[in-house]
């Protein structure tokens, strides 16, 4: 029986394009949280705001009074960015631009997902099964919002640094949102139809695939644990740290026990990251080939060429990154690429899964 091209509604094209816009403003997110981290702008807005947060301070007055409330409330970052000159007003604008921009940007993404899914849901014919897959989004986006201010609220403390742990799941659940709508867009786009024996061959490589996702996962954990505890500024060599493969401050002695150590101590978080790093490379190089000696269609192998590609200029911009000292570019540069991997992760592991049109 030839192929034949399916969707599963008639706008379901519409909303494929829906999902990649709102895919592409939650990689902008991503990049400019990023931004907002390596500047160290997070706790520079002391209040939650939903709506009247949007219009930032115009004029001099109100802009002193959010200086300084961020004085009082982050007191200990104030004084860290003061120790070797007073910050000023301007430098306090400067760290205020990151994170208002990055608040702002997460209203947009609300509110560019709530209003088309209203008239999606009202006037389109859209499958029940559709509709809940769709509000899950909607929920899952306003998840997100309350763990971005739960994670802020951490830096309001002693420690002038938000919680890596809450920074991690701040990070991973953006990513997993990111994942949802892309999984949604690649079931609603035109696939051709397979007989089933086309899938049940690759059901190891299935498998392996799910493994790889749960390794990749484990790495972008350590990557926001890095970024949380500033571990990527105390080695910057590669592939010594220093000139040791582990050097005597990453010894497991500092926080106690063997756990503590694992989650706390910067230096063995970065050697975790960088080498689990090779293992993520290396585990992929072995899924591409394990890959290659299947009798592949060619959806499948472009996904599998692709996440090739993505996780091999990932493992590059993350060394570039390590040895530059943590230049911002490159930095954001590499989790925006791990954007992409994730990306060309998940469309691999969807092409490799029995959609539920196949035919018998």
């Amino acid at each position: 029986m030839p192929p034949t091209s399916r969707i599963p509604f008639p706008a379901a094209k519409r909303v494929a394009v829906w999902l990649w816009v709102m895919c592409t403003l939650i990689v902008l997110m991503v990049a400019v949280g990023g931004i907002t981290r390596l500047t160290e702008s997070g706790l520079s807005m002391v209040r939650w705001e939903p709506v009247k947060g949007v219009i930032a301070p115009q004029t001099e007055a109100a802009w002193q009074e959010a200086f300084d409330a961020y004085k009082v409330k982050a007191g200990t970052q104030f004084e860290k960015f003061s120790a070797d000159r007073e910050m000023t007003l301007e430098d306090y604008q400067e760290i205020y631009f990151w994170e208002y921009a990055h608040r702002v940007l997460g209203r947009v993404i609300g509110l560019v997902y709530a209003f088309p899914l209203f008239y999606f849901l009202i006037r389109e014919k859209i499958p029940k099964p559709w509709k809940i897959k769709l509000i899950i989004g909607l929920f899952l986006g306003g998840a997100q919002g309350v763990l971005g201010w739960f994670m802020v609220m951490s830096g309001f403390a002693d420690i002038p640094y938000v919680s890596h742990f809450r920074l991690a799941a701040h990070l991973c659940l953006a990513l997993f949102v990111f994942a949802y709508l892309l999984w949604l867009i690649l079931d609603l786009l035109p696939f051709w139809t397979h007989r089933r024996e086309n899938y049940d061959k690759v059901e190891p490589l299935r498998n392996a695939t799910r493994i790889f996702v749960g390794l990749l996962t484990l790495q972008i954990v350590y990557g926001a644990f890095t970024a949380g505890l500033r571990a990527g500024y105390v080695y910057n060599t590669y592939p010594l740290m220093g000139r040791q493969l582990f050097p005597n401050d990453g010894i497991v002695d500092q926080f106690g026990s063997v756990l503590r150590n694992l989650v706390y101590n910067p230096v063995l978080v970065q050697f975790i990251h960088r080498h689990m790093g090779m293992l993520v490379l290396m585990s992929a190089i072995a899924l591409w080939g394990f890959s290659m000696q299947k009798r592949l269609m060619e959806r499948q192998k472009f996904a599998a060429n692709l996440l090739l590609i993505s996780v091999s200029l990932q493992f590059i911009l993350g060394i570039f990154t390590l040895v530059s000292g943590m230049n911002i570019a490159l930095a954001v540069s590499h989790q925006v690429c791990a954007c992409f991997l994730l990306g060309s992760t998940v469309m691999f592991l969807h092409e490799v899964t029995l959609p539920k049109s196949v035919i018998s």
